[in-house]
């Protein structure tokens, strides 16, 4: 096969992709940045400026919630990693090989159904009247009926229960690769479980560290579902902020403008995760 047939073959088989990528995501963005800097003057009139941009700013309760929504989601972003670091390492190090399989099962679980469905779990288990508030009472815990719906704790439990996969499956991945003897090595060398920990497993594990934190942060913070229906009117969630400019108001031009910043401050804070943590996206991307 010569350089042409080559160059052909690489065409034909990444079109599919290049399409997709063109039309479902580069596209889009486009034209909501473009909407994004429209300001309606009349009745179908518009002219470009940076005004919904402008109105963002002059409202507290938008960069509020939005600060508010980025804060909840590196929150939520440490918790996964602190209880999906320890699950990933298990299975990359202690199970066995057929253990692995019913393993990684057990964690596609939270998948097999949608947002809504796994909400609504949680709203039978945690409402006033759910299982947990008369298991409570049942015991003699509690007196009467509590409600654990409607506040950031239960928004927190949901957010993690739902996007811990996409921590464990990243870490579980660069984990796999990393040679037994570099562990072994470390306690013939008098290191501590701590000492090894700190100094060889968690640098070798750096990039699906980041991978799945970059992840997890962009779902959490994109979320909308589990916030509304956990958190009621106290999400406070920046994606309702933008369904509702969208949907209830029919206000396009600052939906696009409020999601075009949602973008940039989620890029910001990651590009800021990658700086602080010494890596960089390609790296992560490539041992991932």
């Amino acid at each position: 096969m010569n350089h042409a047939q080559k160059r052909l073959a690489f065409l034909l088989l990444f079109a599919p992709f290049f399409l997709w990528i063109l039309l479902l995501i580069v596209l889009p963005h486009i034209g909501v940045f473009i909407l994004s800097v429209k300001e309606k003057v009349g009745m179908g009139v518009y002219e470009y400026g940076l005004g919904n941009y402008i109105e963002f700013f002059n409202e507290p309760v938008y960069w509020n919630t939005l600060l508010r929504t980025a804060v909840m989601s590196i929150f939520v972003t440490i918790v996964t990693l602190i209880i999906g670091f320890p699950i990933a390492y298990y299975i990359a190090k202690i199970a066995r090989q057929r253990a692995k399989a019913g393993l990684f099962l057990l964690c596609l679980i939270p998948l097999w159904v949608s947002d809504l469905v796994r909400s609504f779990g949680w709203i039978v288990l945690l409402r006033e009247t759910g299982i947990v508030s008369s298991f409570l009472q049942y015991i003699g815990l509690v007196d009467g009926p509590v409600e654990f719906l409607y506040n950031d704790a239960t928004v927190v439990v949901g957010l993690v229960y739902t996007v811990m996969l996409f921590m464990i499956v990243p870490l579980v991945t660069t984990l796999d690769g990393m040679d037994d003897s570099l562990i072994e090595a470390g306690f013939n060398l008098g290191g501590s479980r701590l000492t090894v920990l700190r100094r060889i497993i968690i640098p070798y594990a750096m990039p699906g560290i980041i991978s799945g934190c970059i992840v997890v942060f962009m779902l959490t913070a994109g979320s909308y579902l589990t916030p509304i229906l956990l958190g009621g009117k106290n999400s406070q969630w920046f994606t309702e902020q933008i369904y509702e400019q969208f949907i209830t108001r029919f206000n396009w031009e600052s939906g696009a403008a409020f999601g075009v910043l949602l973008l940039i401050f989620t890029s910001i804070t990651v590009w800021i995760g990658l700086r602080l943590s010494g890596q960089t996206l390609s790296s992560t991307v490539a041992k991932t």
